[in-house]
């Protein structure tokens, strides 16, 4: 099993042949690479699911919130 975290991604910045995306992930903006994606490109506004730098799904803002929800439940040592 793998943790990953949501993000909204804010841009597609130029130079990176569309791999990388500035996302916000609870008011922090990182890189992130979406090339994984490249069969349902991220665009700014999506969701993504991201795990160790890399955008390894898209989701929707109810499937961010859940995922959210269950890392901070584990972060009390709480099983989701």
């Amino acid at each position: 099993m793998c943790l990953g975290i949501p993000g909204q991604v804010v841009e597609i910045p130029d130079g990176y042949h569309g791999q990388i995306a500035v996302v916000d992930v609870e008011g922090a903006r990182r890189q992130v690479n979406i090339g994984l994606l490249e069969d349902d490109p991220a665009r700014p506004g999506d969701w993504v699911i991201i795990h160790m730098g890399l955008a390894v799904e898209k989701t929707d803002a109810e499937g961010a919130a859940r995922a959210l929800s269950g890392l901070k439940l584990l972060g009390r040592g709480e099983v989701p």
